[in-house]
């Protein structure tokens, strides 16, 4: 479809090999830490993402995103070394029977992955007076959130595994990476190839946390209120295509 094409197309649901694909990359992706193979990433494949995450949803369209992306080594090595900053203040917030193991944990893959990549929200995007933001100044962190999950699931449809470093100092990554006063990081993530992934999410295999049960975070019409049973038995059969 062009770009700026208009008009209307068919809301019919996809096909079943069409909808299997789509639940396979969300069922499958995966945060990647330590698998990079370190090849590099064409030019094509990271447009191809990128045009992916340009086209989320966005409250009033305000589209408040920007796309940093980072192939210097040196570059890195500063992010890394901010990184470390702040994962030994981190290290130290948890109980002392969490610490030895949050600190065995493999939290990022800063200069192993070819392309890093700073998704920023601009938070003067669309000037002072937003549709849908005029009640919620937050919505424009909650769409630049939903550029990075579109990003992440085209990325698993390509083959490449995508690793998101949160434990930094906000003021170091905008220091580093210069980045004006309005504009905020929002993920700092790192792109590669990958030739497998973890069949579960790797904090969950390696005991930080489990899955929560979806049936008991679902309520209807008001909080706390048990959702239908034939909906609670739906969720429980699951999805087919789930592993």
């Amino acid at each position: 479809m062009p770009e700026h094409a208009h008009g209307l197309i068919s809301a019919s649901p996809f096909s079943n090999e069409e909808r299997t694909a789509v639940y396979r990359a969300i069922f499958t992706r995966r945060d990647v830490r330590s698998q990079f193979l370190g090849a590099a990433v064409p030019d094509e494949i990271l447009a191809q993402v990128l045009t992916a995450a340009h086209h989320a949803p966005s409250v009033g369209f305000m589209q408040p995103w920007n796309f940093l992306v980072i192939k210097e080594q040196t570059v890195k090595e500063k992010i890394s070394g901010a990184f470390q900053k702040a994962n030994a203040e981190a290290a130290l917030l948890f109980p002392d029977d969490k610490q030895a193991l949050y600190r065995s944990l493999k939290l990022e893959g800063i200069t192993a992955a070819p392309i890093n990549l700073c998704i920023t929200c601009d938070r003067e995007r669309g000037g002072p007076v937003v549709l849908g933001r005029t009640h919620n100044r937050d919505t424009d962190l909650y769409s630049t959130v939903c550029a990075v999950q579109n990003l992440w699931l085209a990325a698993r449809a390509e083959g490449l595994g995508v690793g998101w470093v949160s434990i930094f100092n906000a003021a170091d990554l905008s220091r580093i990476l210069n980045l004006p006063d309005h504009v905020v990081p929002v993920a700092y993530l790192c792109l590669g190839w990958v030739k497998e992934l973890h069949m579960s999410p790797e904090l969950e295999a390696k005991g930080w946390r489990k899955r929560l049960d979806l049936a008991g975070l679902v309520f209807q019409d008001q909080w706390g209120k048990s959702a239908s049973d034939e909906l609670k038995a739906s969720i429980n059969n699951g999805y087919p295509g789930r592993l």
